[in-house]
């Protein structure tokens, strides 16, 4: 894709990104997607169920094809016994047409059995496969700054593969079905072509496989018309799923900010402000009423004219006595088997382009996802980062690269267990800024940032994240080992919580219930229970009261008082506990400098796909 965003390109334009408006470009777009969603499968732990119902589709929908030869056999001397009113043939072909049926039936249940079953079993693999791109350390943090690709992926891994994997299953399956009723009756209706005989200016002739050309000359031309009115219909689906997010997004933000809004009675500020984002999602379901409406106009019209196209076409034969009824109507029944297959792309040409639609946003969402680790190489100073020996933590020349200034280090600092650094400076200079660099999740800048191994250290941000479940796991989140309760409990009455000893295993969505104040204790209780040799906090003393501050401080002076720390964040009203206090310096950043640095620390989009934007 040109820009791996959910914003789609003018759908009246065919294409951005120069040769990739080419038809056939965009086809190997689509068959690489498809391959690489596949190559996924393949090494999933589901592969082998999915094998398993692949192969139970492939054997009752076959099933299924000669049964359907059978009944459309059973036609002619079905309707032979009605012309001639031979009433015990009549009864004798109604208990034939009974066991036909009875094993279609049966045949059709085991399929749809199958398909939903299918359907099922794609879901499990793709949302776990996503999940665990998505899940891979650091990539969550990352795909959030990458721009539109990033802001909702909730939606892309819960909707959109919900979405796709039903379409998949059922327009794999349709297809496979009609192509092998296509192949089944392809030869019966060329064996019939051979009673259509003609006659011109006196002379009787036939035309091979006449019935059969007549039936691919019709669904051709409902195809090609279909593609004609139908083709806008995959960008359009494409901006309404990016619009529907987007609404979706703005009334989440909403609901999670209900009680501020209520105190200060702007229910009618974000009534408007959401206004916006449903006209977006309007006008885009007004483009697909139009493109839907025009599209109907050939499957429709197709549909009712195919009621009576086989009888036009075997009519001569018929009317000039080489057909009897019972063959007419069997004839009839076979061409409608081959158009109806051949005709499958008209009747599913919408939901083909819903389903290309989504395998887009699937597919780039994964794409993006992988290529998070694989940075662009640029021109542009990144932060070098190393893991050095245990025993130091050391920030050597650094330099942050912010939105519009440069926060510089004032020293260079090297920090050991045991020690205490404060990083501190103006408001805005960018203190967050550097405890997300020290975490590896900031990369625009320059110097050198060495960090003793990952498991040594605990970071401790603003606001700490608490998982919905019972309290002993958000507690133990991220914990390697087993923690017994009594240290647990031991470590909530250190800090204070000892009114929660006998909520462990009470379940709750915890940063809610709890104060701000009690949730930082909460992340200092897992320090503790850690044991690590350094730990990182980004103006967590300042999410708390004063009692709860003392209380953290002395924690530090006594029992952690062998862990290094490093604190970004204002001064502290004791500033003695720190072994050292480096100020961050900002440095207005000149139009070279700006130039070479976007924005924030959003990785650059993922190139793979540039050549798809809403190729469709």
């Amino acid at each position: 894709m040109a820009k791996a965003s959910e914003k789609a390109a003018d759908p009246k334009a065919p294409h951005a990104g120069g040769e990739a408006g080419r038809p056939e470009d965009s086809t190997r777009v689509l068959i690489a997607d498809v391959m690489l969603l596949l190559r996924s499968a393949l090494v999933s732990p589901e592969r082998n169920q999915l094998g398993l119902l692949i192969l139970g589709v492939v054997v009752v929908v076959s099933g299924v094809a000669y049964m359907q030869i059978r009944l459309n056999a059973w036609n002619q001397p079905f309707y032979d016994a009605l012309s001639a009113r031979n009433f015990n043939a009549f009864l004798n072909q109604l208990t034939q047409f009974a066991f036909i049926a009875g094993i279609l039936l049966c045949l059709v249940v085991a399929q749809t059995w199958l398909q939903e079953m299918l359907k099922l079993v794609l879901r499990k693999q793709a949302t776990r496969d996503l999940l665990d791109q998505w899940l891979t350390p650091g990539r969550a943090y990352r795909i959030s700054r990458a721009g539109d690709i990033g802001v909702n992926p909730d939606q892309r891994m819960a909707e959109d593969v919900r979405h796709l994997t039903e379409l998949s299953a059922q327009l794999a399956i349709g297809l496979f079905q009609s192509t092998l009723l296509l192949f089944s009756f392809v030869g019966v209706l060329w064996m019939l072509s051979r009673s259509v005989v003609f006659t011109w200016d006196g002379q009787e002739f036939f035309i091979p496989g006449y019935m059969v050309w007549a039936a691919l000359f019709y669904s051709g031309a409902a195809s090609w018309l279909s593609w004609i009115f139908g083709h806008r219909l995959i960008a359009y689906n494409s901006e309404r799923y990016a619009r529907e997010a987007d609404l979706r997004v703005a009334m989440v933000r909403t609901n999670q900010h209900v009680d501020a809004m209520t105190l200060e009675g702007g229910e009618a500020h974000e009534r408007n402000t959401l206004e916006q984002p449903l006209n977006n999602v309007l006008a885009a379901m007004r483009n697909l009423v139009s493109a839907l409406t025009r599209l109907t106009w050939i499957t429709s019209g197709y549909g009712w004219f195919a009621l009576v196209a086989p009888i036009i076409v075997a009519a001569p034969a018929y009317f000039s006595g080489k057909l009897s009824f019972g063959a007419l109507m069997m004839a009839v029944g076979a061409f409608n088997q081959v158009q109806q297959a051949l005709r499958w792309f008209v009747d599913n040409f919408a939901v083909i382009a819903d389903w290309q639609a989504t395998l887009i946003r699937v597919v780039s969402f994964r794409q993006a996802l992988i290529e998070l680790d694989n940075p662009p190489v640029d021109s542009r100073p990144r932060i070098h980062r190393e893991t050095g020996a245990a025993g130091e933590l050391s920030l050597r020349h650094v330099e942050l690269y912010c939105n519009s200034h440069i926060a510089r280090l004032g020293e260079d600092v090297t920090v050991h267990p045991g020690e205490r650094l404060l990083i501190t400076g103006e408001t805005g200079v960018g203190k967050s800024t550097m405890f997300r660099a020290i975490a590896g999740l900031w990369t625009r800048g320059s110097g050198d940032i060495i960090t003793p191994p990952r498991e040594e250290i605990v970071f401790l941000p603003r606001s700490p994240f608490l998982p919905v479940g019972p309290l002993r796991d958000s507690i133990l989140y991220a914990c390697s080992g087993k923690v017994a309760d009594d240290d647990i409990i031991t470590a909530l009455e250190r800090v204070g919580l000892d009114k929660l000893e006998n909520q462990l295993d009470r379940a709750a969505t915890w940063d809610r219930e709890l104060p701000v104040d009690q949730q930082q204790r909460i992340a200092l209780v897992r320090a503790i229970l850690q044991h690590p040799r350094w730990i990182i906090m980004d103006e967590a003393l300042h999410q708390v009261d004063p009692a709860s501050r003392q209380t953290i401080l002395d924690i530090f002076r006594e029992d952690l008082a062998d862990v290094g720390l490093i604190y970004t964040g204002p001064e502290v009203e004791n500033p003695a506990m720190f072994t050292r206090i480096v100020r961050l310096e900002r440095q207005e950043r000149d139009d070279l400098a700006a130039a070479a640095n976007t924005a924030g620390d959003a990785p650059e989009q993922p190139e793979a796909r540039k050549k798809q934007q809403e190729s469709a």
